[in-house]
């Protein structure tokens, strides 16, 4: 028989989905701000705003859940989906919040291509978070949790490439350092997705 994840009574669902959905808002703004290549005040406030709001997100479920006596399914993958999803914006905000500390302006093409692959990947997290809702879903989550995995590797290799490509032409060694720091940060929000992927495939076993 098929049933839900999460009883109709209980907003858990709901929840997680709002925080991926902030997750996303910080992906999407993130690609802005790369094509723009431009870190102001004004965008530093957005993106903390943003992280605040997945902040507040993860903590309405852990209050919620510490108010529950029986939940669908075990605590420590509730709390472990929650601590993801959340290191998503964490880590977001973290890239900007470096770009704009080393006073990075204009377009990064490297950067803009990162950009793109992580608003892929937290595409596919806040919507594998979305068709969890039902069992009748299982087979959609999986192939978006494989498509994570796939984005994640393509993260890998453009790191790669990327901190190979910058020993060879760049001069500055500071510049080598701050920009080998970022590529390896922007890596580490699609190791994070992937993570995600884990916890979500780890339920849907338990489920099953």
């Amino acid at each position: 028989m098929l049933f839900n994840f999460f009883p109709k009574e209980s907003n858990l669902f709901d929840l997680f989905e709002k925080q991926a959905n902030y997750a996303l808002d910080a992906a999407l703004y993130f690609k802005d701000l790369m094509l723009a290549g431009i870190i102001d005040e004004t965008s530093m406030q957005k993106i903390k705003d943003i992280e605040h709001q997945g902040d507040d997100a993860a903590h309405d479920i852990i209050d919620h859940l510490n108010k529950t006596f029986i939940t669908p399914f075990d605590r420590e993958d509730i709390h472990a989906l929650v601590n993801e999803i959340d290191d998503i914006n964490d880590m977001i905000y973290t890239i900007v919040r470096r770009l704009k500390v080393y006073k990075f302006n204009g377009v990064n093409q490297n950067m803009v291509a990162f950009a793109n692959v992580i608003e892929q990947s937290v595409t596919a997290v806040a919507a594998a978070v979305k068709a969890m809702r039902n069992t009748k879903n299982s087979k959609a989550v999986s192939e978006l949790c494989v498509e994570i995995n796939r984005l994640e590797n393509v993260g890998d290799s453009m790191r790669d490439a990327m901190i190979a490509e910058l020993f060879e032409t760049e001069k500055d060694p500071m510049a080598v350092i701050k920009w080998k720091e970022v590529y390896q940060d922007a890596e580490t929000v699609l190791d994070i997705c992937e993570d995600v992927a884990h916890v979500v495939g780890s339920i849907l076993v338990k489920q099953a």
